[in-house]
C-alpha cells in the first residue's frame, strides 16, 4: 500500500515480473486493487495484493473494504515516496492502515518502504531516512515495523524485498542448517541460495567475514540483469564461474526452483571436484524444498 505514484507497482514488477528499471516508466496507475498469484520456490503462492494509492481508493479501502482489504494479512508492506510533498497525509494514511491490521489482522509483520532514494543527495540519504524511520517506528506502536531504504535503480530494493519473502518461507530454519552442513562439506567461505524467478536471496551460510554488508542484493540484482541480457538473446542462463588470485565463485543451477553460489578462497581446490560436489547435492536440496518449504505456506 502506499500513495499514488509511490512506486509500489514498479518495484513488484522488477521483482516478480523481470522488469528492467527503465521500462516500470511505461506502466500506468493501479486501478483499485490488482491481485497477482506469484509463484515462488515452484509449488509456493504469493498472493500480493498491489493497491492503488489515489485518494478515492485510500479512503475506500478503510470504509467499505475494510475487512475484504485487510483480514488474513501476512504483510503489509507500505510504500513512502521520500519526496512527497503531503509526507503528514502520508503518514495519516499509513496509521489508518495500521489500524485496520490491529482490528484484522494483529500477526500481520509490517515492512516501510522509504522509496526513490536515488533522488535524494548522496550525503543526505543515511539522515533522511533515520529520521523518517524514528517516525515511523513511533507512530507504529503498539505494533512494530522494519524499514528500509530502497530505489529500483540499485541493489537496495533486493535487500528490502528478500527481508520480506524470507519471513514467509516455512521451515526455513531446516533450510538453513542443512545448508551449513553444505557449507562445511565444501569447505567454502560462503554459500548462497537464490529464488530461481526472482534472484532474491533465501539462505545463506557464511563462514568468513566479509566487508561489504550490501553484497547479497548486489550479486542478486546483477545476476539477474545478465540473467534477463541473456533471454533478450534467447539464451539460457545455467551457471558462471568467476575466478582471481584471492577466491572462486561459482553460481549454478541447483534445484528445480534455485540457484545457489559458492564462493571459496583456497583457489587449489579443483574446479570439478566442487562442482560435483554441487550436482550431488540437489537431489538432497530437492527432497527438503518439496517436503519442507512445501507445507504451512501462506496462500496456498
Amino acid at each position: 500500500m502506499g500513495k499514488s505514484e509511490s512506486g509500489k507497482t514498479s518495484m513488484r514488477s522488477i521483482i516478480f515480473a523481470n522488469y528492467i528499471a527503465r521500462d516500470t516508466r511505461r506502466l500506468g496507475a493501479t486501478i483499485d486493487v490488482e491481485h497477482s498469484h506469484v509463484r515462488f520456490l515452484g509449488n509456493l503462492v504469493l498472493n500480493i495484493w498491489d493497491c492503488g494509492g489515489q485518494e478515492a481508493f485510500m479512503e475506500n479501502y478503510f470504509t467499505s473494504q475494510r475487512d475484504n482489504i485487510f483480514r488474513n494479512v501476512e504483510v503489509l508492506i507500505y510504500v513512502f515516496d521520500v519526496e512527497s510533498s503531503e509526507l503528514e497525509k502520508d503518514m495519516h494514511y499509513y496509521q489508518t492502515c495500521l489500524e485496520a491490521i490491529l482490528q484484522n489482522s494483529p500477526q500481520a509483520k509490517i515492512f516501510c518502504l522509504i522509496h526513490k532514494m536515488d533522488l535524494v543527495q548522496e550525503d543526505q540519504r543515511e539522515a533522511i531516512f533515520r529520521e523518517r524511520e524514528e517516525d515511523l517506528k513511533r507512530l507504529s506502536r503498539p505494533l512494530e515495523c522494519t524499514c528500509f531504504r530502497t530505489s529500483i535503480w540499485d541493489e537496495t530494493l533486493y535487500k528490502a524485498w528478500s527481508s520480506i519473502v524470507y519471513l514467509l518461507i516455512p521451515n526455513i530454519s531446516n533450510l538453513e542448517n542443512n545448508l551449513k552442513k553444505f557449507t562445511e562439506i565444501l569447505e567454502a567461505d560462503e554459500v548462497l541460495l537464490f529464488e530461481k524467478a526472482t534472484f532474491l536471496v533465501i539462505a545463506h551460510c557464511q563462514v568468513k567475514q566479509h566487508h561489504d554488508i550490501h553484497r547479497f542484493e548486489k550479486i542478486s540484482n546483477i545476476i539477474k540483469q545478465f540473467k534477463l541480457s541473456c533471454s533478450k538473446m534467447q539464451s539460457n542462463f545455467q551457471s558462471m564461474e568467476v575466478r582471481n588470485s584471492e577466491f572462486a565463485a561459482y553460481v549454478e543451477e541447483f534445484t528445480n526452483n534455485t540457484f545457489v553460489m559458492v564462493v571459496v578462497s583456497d583457489i587449489n581446490i579443483p574446479s570439478t571436484a566442487l562442482l560435483i560436489n554441487i550436482k550431488n547435492a540437489r537431489k538432497y536440496f530437492d527432497k527438503i524444498e518439496k517436503h519442507d518449504l512445501r507445507s504451512g505456506f501462506p496462500g496456498e
